[in-house]
């Protein structure tokens, strides 16, 4: 199962869409999603390391977008015992 519940602004909880798209200054200039490729452009592969929202225009670290889901009952007790995996952020 997935590791994230979805992809919002850390800052005001504004959540991008399939169709917004960010532009890699001043490198490239390549227009793509950020969260299709984890803020690495696929124009000339610098790493973003911030992603500023469209709603509220804060920079926030591009890390900090992806929300964790919940482990269900069955994985809080797996890992309460110490046999699950560390999360990954």
């Amino acid at each position: 199962m997935s590791e994230h519940v979805g992809i919002r602004c850390p800052r005001c909880g504004w959540r991008p869409s399939a169709q917004d798209r960010w532009h890699c200054v001043p490198s490239c200039g390549t227009e793509w999603n950020t969260f299709w490729t984890r803020g690495v452009c696929p124009g000339c592969a610098v790493t973003r390391p911030r992603t500023q929202c469209h709603a509220c225009h804060a920079f926030s670290p591009h890390e900090a977008w992806y929300r964790r889901r919940t482990p269900g009952p069955g994985e809080a007790a797996l890992a309460a015992a110490g046999d699950a995996s560390p999360d990954v952020r």
